[in-house]
């Protein structure tokens, strides 16, 4: 259902840009504005993993310098059969994880030393589980490929709306269109396609709660670990940076309200309630 559900979406958000597009930016337009979000976020996809990794100051351990994470990753990959990815310790109080990497030969999973102190054994494997289910899911590259789109919508509308600035936006080139319909799709456009791309981040993040709670055994404790993680006297956020929040097992940034639309997490409890239905499915079959 989450993978039928992040068809659709993609779907809905590839349409977005194919109207969109054509309205603001006509076919030159269209194919400029992809070309740049492809560049733009083919890097990203392609270095991210050091990116990310120096971004935080991880640091990679090994099983003398961390036996407790390094035992727990590299089970569970044997479990998950896929190549054991490397291992980092975040130097932060801040109780989070992450995975990152475009495949599963270049992956990574980082822990920080907040997190580690504050979960058990169970737990620990739970998150462990659904940070490789990130890898597996290939959801960087899933990330990559709505970030494009969203990413190619924002610049047609900032085209459309420097040309209108300049006065290069003429009835002929926007093809008779109505000026007042242009400026409403140029505000409209680009918060609708980062509503589908937080969408999609959230599906993603329910298909490996699913996926990590199977892989490790462990959905109550992955479940008990989210609570705690959400529930902690130390703040999630470790530096307040919006681009890399979807990476994070717990949302690092705040998402109540009218800021759920733009969460790249769904909320908490709705995890805990789902990952508790799985495991009493799992234990009446």
């Amino acid at each position: 259902m989450n993978s039928l559900k992040v068809f659709l979406l993609f779907v809905l958000m590839t349409m977005l840009f194919i109207g969109v597009g054509f309205l603001l930016g006509g076919r030159n337009g269209m194919l400029i504005a992809f070309g740049f979000a492809v560049l733009m976020n083919f890097f990203s996809y392609w270095f991210s993993d050091k990116i990310v990794l120096k971004m935080y100051r991880a640091r990679p351990v090994d099983e003398a310098s961390h036996p407790r994470l390094h035992r727990v990753v590299s089970n569970l990959s044997q479990k998950a059969m896929i190549p054991m990815p490397r291992v980092y310790i975040v130097p932060s109080k801040a109780p989070n994880a992450f995975a990152t990497g475009r495949n599963e030969n270049h992956a990574a999973v980082a822990a920080t030393e907040g997190l580690l102190e504050m979960l058990n054994d169970s737990e620990l494997e739970g998150v462990i589980g659904h940070e490789l289910a990130h890898i597996i899911n290939r959801d960087m590259l899933i990330q990559t490929v709505a970030a494009t789109l969203a990413g190619a919508i924002t610049v047609l509308a900032a085209m459309a709306r420097w040309s209108l600035i300049f006065g290069g936006y003429s009835r002929d080139n926007s093809r008779g269109g109505n000026p007042l319909a242009l400026i409403i799709a140029m505000i409209i456009a680009p918060i609708a396609a980062m509503l589908i791309q937080m969408a999609i981040s959230r599906n993603r993040e329910y298909k490996a709660d699913s996926e990590g709670g199977r892989i490790s055994g462990q959905y109550l404790a992955l479940a008990s670990a989210l609570k705690k993680l959400h529930r902690a006297p130390v703040r999630m956020n470790l530096d307040k940076r919006p681009a890399t929040a979807h990476l994070f097992i717990a949302n690092p940034l705040s998402g109540k309200g009218i800021a759920a639309l733009f969460s790249t997490h769904p909320p908490v409890e709705k995890r805990i309630e789902k990952l508790q239905n799985l495991a009493m499915r799992g234990y009446a079959d």
